[in-house]
């Protein structure tokens, strides 16, 4: 029993871990008139610029937004970073 209550603790550990929350930054457009827009979203799969173009293809184009492209995809500690440069598309898709 003292053995399988460290065991669990580390898979609880380490499936948190495993778990980390994932952002992506993009660029998107409407056309007439033209309109651009750089926005950063949360990625719910996986964790990739293939993941990232899934996800926000769809959500963009409910909106009438084109996906131009993914920029990257980062954990937390890239939000604060581009928060300002987002502005009102800071996690709105």
């Amino acid at each position: 029993m003292k053995r399988i209550i460290p065991l669990t603790l580390a898979f609880l550990v380490m499936s948190t871990a495993a778990q980390a929350a994932c952002f992506a930054d993009y660029k998107a457009k409407r056309d007439d008139p033209l309109r651009l827009h750089y926005g950063v979203a949360e990625i719910m799969g996986a964790c990739s610029l293939e993941g990232a173009l899934v996800e926000l293809t769809p959500r963009l184009a409910a909106d009438d937004w084109q996906l131009l492209n993914i920029l990257g995809v980062f954990e937390d500690d890239g939000l604060e970073e581009r928060q300002a440069s987002a502005g009102e598309n800071y996690l709105r898709y």
